[in-house]
């Protein structure tokens, strides 16, 4: 799937086939930076960005602003890209913009879900409703039987 996407200083970054040649991507989309599980979700990809492999990069999802994004990297430390979804089009295409409720108030939002895209953009994994503790190790599992 090609998408473009603006990242966290504010550059378009395009994610077509071209650009994804020989790379693995983990796309994942998160609710909210600077919220508990989304910042233990991003923690757990950059403490084990060392077990990835140099094919394969991650790219984190939210509706957030560049700025934020640009902040929560910095604060957190995070070694890998995160981008914008400010009119959510890209979680409409991966199918997690969802109506969510909490509290009984019903809204739509992001359904903490994560994908895994071949050198030509298909999916080749995903996992949705997403709990945050173990995950990343079920990433690492899945990219490590796929060698």
């Amino acid at each position: 799937m090609n998408f473009k996407a603006t990242d966290a200083k504010g550059n378009i970054v395009d994610f077509s086939e071209k650009d994804l040649s020989g790379k693995t991507t983990v796309l994942y989309f998160y609710p909210k930076d600077n919220t508990s599980g989304c910042t233990k979700e991003a923690c757990d990809f950059r403490d084990n960005m060392s077990r990835l492999t140099a094919v394969v990069e991650v790219v984190g999802v939210s509706p957030d602003s560049p700025q934020s994004h640009q902040k929560f990297r910095e604060k957190q430390n995070l070694n890998f890209m995160l981008v914008s979804d400010a009119d959510h089009s890209l979680a409409e295409r991966y199918g997690v913009w969802k109506e969510k409720s909490l509290y009984g108030r019903k809204y739509m939002g992001i359904e903490r879900s994560t994908f895994v895209l071949n050198e030509k953009g298909e999916i080749i994994k995903e996992w949705r409703k997403v709990k945050v503790a173990g995950h990343v190790d079920e990433v690492l599992a899945f990219i490590k039987n796929m060698a």
